[in-house]
């Protein structure tokens, strides 16, 4: 990822917020904004203290559109996938992300359509917390450009039951956000025909994804859509819930929800 040259591109000052939690790999949500140590991507990556490839790790895929000829019609990636937190920081994100996009997590296998990726990942052993940057605040120019010249985005995001609004006696759940409407009802239908427990982000205001800012409505359209799963419902996808070990150890529980996910981008693309 050197050839971005993203700490010259991305050289601002960093300006700190006092008082953030350290957090581990349990990976527990940041309610906040003012609950984040950095204000931005572009002030993570200008901290000298923080390594790329060391502290966290970048991945993302643009494919490759061209249109040589006035005969024909050429299809244009329509949708792309975002993990904002992923690693350490919102745990299970980045195989989700990976795979909603339509590559094997362990070894990028691809199966059906593939989508425009991008990933911002926690590589810490522990205190990967420091790392989260809300999602209004995200200024990666990879994550915006991706974003921004897409009809549709979504992104993946880690949640705590109490967050999620989900009883006590059934925690796994998944909050539906967004701007898109369609989206929304999309994921929501299909993941409930899964057997996943789903929430309306309209009914968890600190959940809903709706700002303009949020990196999931920085669309041609304005609007994108965002799940934010329990913590809960991310374990049970996972064999050994490291980062290290996921993407080799998925059940069924993630098969099925990334399969629900890209039933739901297709039907979206297909403006039904």
């Amino acid at each position: 990822m050197a050839e971005l040259g993203r700490r010259t591109v991305l050289g601002a000052a960093a300006a700190l917020a006092a008082g953030a939690a350290v957090l581990a790999e349990g990976g527990v949500r940041r309610a906040h904004a003012a609950d984040d140590l950095y204000p931005s991507n572009s002030a993570l990556y200008a901290d000298p203290a923080v390594v790329e490839g060391v502290d966290y790790g970048l991945r993302f895929r643009r494919h490759a559109v061209a249109g040589d000829s006035v005969a024909g019609a050429y299809a244009f990636p329509a949708t792309c996938v975002l993990a904002p937190h992923g690693g350490g920081i919102e745990p299970g994100t980045s195989e989700l992300c990976l795979a909603v996009a339509g590559y094997h997590p362990n070894d990028f296998a691809v199966s059906g359509p593939v989508y425009d990726y991008w990933m911002f990942e926690g590589l810490r052993s522990s205190g990967n917390g420091e790392l989260h940057v809300t999602s209004t605040h995200c200024d990666d120019p990879v994550a915006r450009s991706l974003a921004g010249g897409s009809r549709n985005a979504l992104t993946l995001h880690g949640c705590t039951a109490s967050q999620a609004g989900a009883p006590a006696g059934s925690p796994e759940a998944v909050v539906v956000g967004g701007r898109n409407q369609a989206f929304k009802g999309h994921l929501t239908d299909r993941l409930g025909a899964a057997g996943f427990r789903t929430v309306d982000g309209d009914d968890v205001p600190a959940l809903a994804g709706v700002h303009p800012d949020n990196i999931a409505n920085r669309t041609l359209l304005g609007a994108g859509a965002q799940l934010e799963l329990t913590t809960e419902l991310r374990k049970s996808m996972f064999g050994v819930n490291t980062r290290a070990e996921r993407r080799r150890t998925l059940l069924a529980p993630f098969w099925a929800f990334v399969g629900a996910v890209r039933e739901s981008i297709v039907l979206l693309e297909q403006g039904r």
